[in-house]
C-alpha cells in the first residue's frame, strides 16, 4: 500500500489537473458560442449561393458554363486539404480527419498513392503532423490560417487552390473536415472542392427560385463564370468554420469527460489514502499496546 506522503502528493497533483481541465471546458464554451454563431449564419448564405448557381446551370446552354474549375481531367494527381486544429486535448478530432483522408485514398485512390501522386494540404498544425509522420508530401503554407481566421485569409487559399487546379499541378481537389453537429458530435466529410460539382442535389431550388424570378445583366454564362470564384471561396470559408466550431466543441467535451475522470480518481485516492492512515493509526496502537504488554511483563 502506498504511503500517505505519495498518496497526498498524486491527491494535489490530481486537483491542479482538475482546475485546469475546467477552465479549458470554460473557455472552450465560450468560444463555442462564437463559432457557432458563424457557422449558423454561413450556412444559409452559402445553401443559397448554391441554388443561385444550380438555377442558372439549367438556363445555360451546354458547353457555355465551361471554366477553368469544371473542367473534368483524368485524375494523376490528387491534392487533400485536411482542415485540423493547431492544438490537441480535444479528444479524436484530428485523427479522425487524417483516418477519413486516408480511408477515402484506400478506396478510391490506392495506385495513386502507391505512385505517391497524393498530396495532402493542412490547415491547422494537427493535420501536418500526422501526415508527416506518416511520410505524406505535406504543404503547409497555410498552417497558420487559426491564428488569424477571416475570410480573407481564407480566400488566400481557395484562390491558391483554384490556380493549383488550373494549372494543371493538381486533378482533384478534396476538402476533409469535421461537419459541426452539435457539442458531442461532429461528423468527418470528404468533399470534392475542385472541379466544381453540380450541387443541385444537395439544394434544390424550391418552386419560387425560377428563371421567372431573374432578370439576368449580363447573360446567365457570364454571371456563371463570375460566381465560380465566388462560390468556391465561400465553400471553402464555410469548412473553416465547420471545422472551428467542431474543434471547440470536441474539447469541451473532451475536457468535460478529462474533470469527471478526475473527480473519480480523487474518490479512489481519498479512499486509499484514508486506509492507508487507517492502517497507520491501528500499527501504532498496536506498537503501544505491545510495547505496554512487555513493560507490565517485566
Amino acid at each position: 500500500m502506498p504511503g500517505l506522503k505519495e498518496v497526498r502528493s498524486r491527491i494535489q497533483s490530481v486537483m491542479s489537473t482538475q482546475q485546469i481541465t475546467k477552465a479549458m471546458k470554460m473557455v472552450a464554451a465560450a468560444k463555442l458560442r462564437r463559432a457557432q454563431e458563424a457557422i449558423m449564419q454561413m450556412r444559409p448564405y452559402a445553401q443559397k449561393l448554391d441554388g443561385i448557381l444550380n438555377n442558372i446551370t439549367r438556363g445555360v446552354e451546354e458547353g457555355a458554363t465551361e471554366s477553368d474549375y469544371t473542367k473534368v481531367r483524368p485524375v494523376q494527381k490528387v491534392l487533400f486539404v485536411l482542415i485540423t486544429s493547431d492544438r490537441g486535448l480535444c479528444g479524436a478530432f484530428n485523427s479522425n480527419v487524417s483516418k477519413g483522408a486516408l480511408g477515402y485514398i484506400q478506396e478510391n485512390y490506392p495506385d495513386l498513392a502507391g505512385k505517391g501522386q497524393v498530396e495532402f494540404m493542412a490547415l491547422g498544425k494537427k493535420g501536418g503532423e500526422n501526415m508527416g509522420r506518416k511520410g505524406y508530401s505535406v504543404n503547409l503554407n497555410f498552417v497558420q490560417i487559426f491564428s488569424a481566421l477571416t475570410f480573407n485569409n481564407s480566400k488566400k487559399v481557395s484562390e491558391y487552390l483554384m490556380a493549383s487546379y488550373a494549372n494543371g499541378t493538381y486533378d482533384k481537389v478534396y476538402l476533409v473536415y469535421n461537419e459541426f453537429k452539435n457539442v458531442a458530435t461532429q461528423i468527418v466529410r470528404v468533399n470534392q472542392f475542385l472541379p466544381l460539382a453540380d450541387t443541385q442535389t444537395d439544394h434544390s431550388p424550391t418552386g419560387s427560385e425560377t428563371d421567372d424570378d431573374y432578370i439576368f445583366e449580363p447573360d446567365k454564362a457570364t454571371i456563371y463564370r463570375e460566381l465560380i470564384p465566388k462560390s468556391l471561396n465561400v465553400k471553402l470559408y464555410k469548412s473553416i468554420l465547420e471545422s472551428n466550431a467542431s474543434e471547440h466543441g470536441a474539447r469541451m467535451t473532451a475536457m468535460d469527460k478529462a474533470t469527471d475522470n478526475a473527480g473519480e480518481l480523487l474518490k479512489e485516492l481519498r479512499l486509499t489514502y484514508n486506509r492507508s492512515r487507517q492502517a497507520a493509526i491501528t500499527k501504532e496502537i498496536l506498537e503501544i499496546v505491545g510495547g505496554a504488554e512487555a513493560l507490565s511483563d517485566g
